[in-house]
């Protein structure tokens, strides 16, 4: 699946405001695209940080390449987020089990072999695949499902929850709020 830039991706900005520059080697993703989630590589599993990239610069030098995150606490960005609770395991790493997306439901980071296939980064399952049987690893909280303004007049889209699971999983754009840095 291609990955999107989307222009309508923003909700809020309430907080202040934690804007950073990252290097591309430091990403879990090191081709990062606008718009989408991105976490940065650390030592200990499901405590990296968080963000929504704003914006990269595609033509420097690779040792040159950074992209500005934001890592707002509580920022509220709209997100495709997967539908998987659980992965089978082993060197498939298959989804295995699908959940309904609902309000106050929480995201994660998921950087599963079956998540980069289809050009996603968030689901809920709090553990990824982990190839090769090693066994689960924990994924990093990303935030938690919030309304969106309602594009049908209404003040938030709070009455299509909850979202329906999939008999093979679905991916839904939501409002996510987003944990950040220090939130």
């Amino acid at each position: 699946m291609t990955e999107l830039i989307h222009s309508d991706y923003e909700v809020s900005s309430e907080r202040p405001i934690c804007h950073w520059e990252i290097p591309y080697t430091r990403l879990f993703d090191q081709t990062p695209t606008p718009t989408n989630p991105a976490q940065v590589t650390g030592r200990i599993a499901a405590l990296e940080v968080n963000g929504t990239i704003l914006t990269i610069n595609p033509g420097a030098a690779a040792a040159a390449s950074f992209a500005v995150i934001d890592f707002t606490p509580g920022m509220v960005y709209l997100q495709d987020v997967r539908t998987v609770l659980t992965y089978a395991g082993g060197a498939n790493g298959a989804e295995a089990s699908w959940g309904t997306l609902s309000i106050g439901d929480p995201v994660y980071y998921d950087d599963s072999t079956t998540m980069g296939v289809l050009g996603l980064y968030l689901s809920t399952s709090p553990n990824n695949d982990t190839p090769g049987g090693v066994g689960p690893r924990a994924n990093t909280l990303f935030g938690w499902i919030v309304p969106a303004p309602s594009t049908t007049g209404a003040d938030t889209d709070a009455a299509r929850f909850p979202l329906a699971a999939g008999a093979a999983g679905n991916t839904w754009r939501v409002a996510v709020m987003q944990v950040g840095a220090g939130g």
